[in-house]
C-alpha cells in the first residue's frame, strides 16, 4: 500500500487508535477547556439570572420586558457576537464567554421564576406567620421548594452550553470542538470523532450529576415519590 493509500485508509477510519493515544495530552487539555468554559458560563449567567429574577418575582411587571430582552439575546447568532466583540476584547476568552453567558440568562430565568411562583402561598404564609423575614424566607423556604425547577433550568442550560462551546473553536476557544474543525478540515475522521463522543458524554455527565446533585439537596423529594 503506498504511502497516499495508507493516508487514505487512516483519515476514512472513524477512530485511529494510535492518533489518540499519541494525543493524550491534547484531548485531555481540550476537554479541561471545555468544561472550564461550561462551567463558567452557567456560573456568570446563575449570577446575573438570579438577582434578575427575584426583580421579575417581586415586581411581576418587569417579567415581561426582561423575558423579552433576553429572548432577544438568545436569538443573536454566536458569530454576530463574535464580530461584535472580538474588536474590543480580541480572540479571547472573554469574548467566548460573552455569548455563552447570554443565551444561559432565558433559559435560567424562566426556569427560577417558574420555581419561585410555584411556592404554595400557605407555605409563604405560614413562614411569616413564624416571624421569618423575607431573605431568611427566601433561602430557608422558597428557594428549598423551588429546587426542582431552578435545577431543571440549569441543566438546560448546561447541556446547552456544552453544544455550543464547539461553536467557539472558530477563535480557537472551543475546546473539543477545535477537534471537530481540524477533522473536517483534513478530511481526517478519527479527531471529529473524538470531539462528537466526548462532547456528548461530557453532556451526559454534566446532567447526571446534576440530577445526583438535586437530589442529594432535597431529600423531601426522593421521600414524596416512594
Amino acid at each position: 500500500m503506498g504511502p497516499l493509500s495508507l493516508a487514505q485508509d487512516i483519515g476514512s477510519r472513524w477512530v485511529y487508535w494510535p492518533w489518540v493515544t499519541d494525543h493524550l495530552d491534547d484531548i485531555w487539555m481540550r476537554l479541561s477547556q471545555h468544561v472550564t468554559l461550561t462551567f463558567l458560563a452557567v456560573a456568570y449567567g446563575l449570577v446575573i439570572a438570579f438577582p434578575l429574577a427575584l426583580l421579575a418575582v417581586r415586581w411581576r411587571r418587569l417579567y415581561p420586558p426582561i423575558i423579552g430582552f433576553t429572548g432577544v439575546l438568545y436569538t443573536i447568532p454566536s458569530l454576530a457576537l463574535f464580530v461584535i466583540l472580538i474588536p474590543w476584547t480580541g480572540l479571547s476568552r472573554t469574548t467566548a464567554l460573552v455569548p455563552l453567558v447570554a443565551y444561559t440568562l432565558l433559559i435560567l430565568i424562566r426556569n427560577i421564576v417558574a420555581g419561585l411562583r410555584a411556592v404554595p402561598p400557605e407555605v409563604q404564609e405560614a413562614a411569616q406567620g413564624m416571624g421569618y423575614r423575607p431573605l431568611r424566607q427566601l433561602f430557608v423556604v422558597d428557594l428549598p421548594l423551588a429546587l426542582p425547577a431552578i435545577v431543571a433550568g440549569i441543566r438546560i442550560a448546561t447541556v446547552t452550553t456544552i453544544g455550543l462551546i464547539t461553536i467557539t473553536a472558530l477563535i480557537g476557544q472551543g475546546g473539543l470542538g477545535q477537534f471537530m474543525i481540524d477533522g473536517f478540515q483534513r478530511d481526517f475522521r478519527t479527531p471529529l470523532t473524538i470531539g462528537v463522543v466526548l462532547s456528548v458524554a461530557l453532556a451526559v455527565a454534566a446532567d447526571l450529576l446534576l440530577v445526583g446533585t438535586q437530589r442529594l439537596l432535597s431529600p423531601w423529594a426522593r421521600v414524596k415519590t416512594r
